[in-house]
């Protein structure tokens, strides 16, 4: 019994050292800085997805663009297929089916949405731009059926994106709230504040209610 007890606690004292190593070696993993990467660099991830300067974007955003995908490609097979069992299926019409399939695709092409140290950048099928969140100087909400978000900065810049991504990633909602009161502390942004402010409260309310159904806590 003596011999059980000693070889117990000597295996309890081993695995509790190493899981306090594991801990020091998770926290300088996450907590170690990384150099600030910027719009240009194309919004690449970093090591420390947590970190301050680590670059975060949109989680959602790969499901969506399969999406887009998988409804373009469903639109041509139907539309070649219906056309095929009516027997007026041509290289010309084919062509005409794929051109409306990657119109469909450009719409539902989902903005790639990243966010850095003091920046935000929205990347498009088209177009990208980037806004500097310390420097903002108007925020825009539409409440359509197509809800966007345009922000502009003192430097002329100006994006535009769904608030949703915000909802459904709270790292990018907080870097953007984090600009917003810098922003508005320097006395910059002025038009439209109040209207940022309430979305921004709104969507971090619907996060903490997430969180706590999710733990289970209601």
């Amino acid at each position: 019994m003596g011999h059980d007890w000693t070889t117990r606690g000597t295996h309890h004292r081993v695995t509790a050292r190493g899981r306090a190593r594991d801990l020091v070696r998770g926290f300088a993993r996450d907590h170690v800085p990384h150099p600030r990467t910027s719009p240009e660099d194309g919004g690449g991830d970093l090591p420390a997805p947590g970190g301050r300067d680590a670059v975060v974007e949109d989680r959602g955003r790969a499901a969506d663009l399969r999406s887009a995908v998988f409804c373009s490609l469903a639109l041509f097979a139907l539309i070649v297929l219906v056309d095929f069992g009516a027997g007026t299926l041509s290289a010309v019409r084919a062509g005409l089916w794929a051109g409306l399939a990657v119109l469909l695709y450009v719409i539902l092409y989902p903005a790639r949405v990243t966010a850095g140290p003091g920046w935000l950048a929205v990347r498009g099928p088209v177009r990208r731009g980037h806004v500097c969140l310390d420097l903002l100087t108007t925020a825009r909400v539409s409440e359509t059926v197509a809800a966007r978000l345009v922000l502009c900065d003192s430097l002329g810049n100006r994006v535009e994106f769904d608030p949703k991504v915000l909802a459904e990633n709270p790292l990018l909602l907080h870097r953007l709230d984090a600009g917003a009161r810098a922003s508005r502390a320097s006395g910059l942004l002025r038009s439209g504040s109040a209207e940022l402010s309430r979305l921004l409260t709104r969507l971090d309310g619907r996060e903490a209610k997430a969180v706590f159904e999710a733990s289970g806590l209601r």
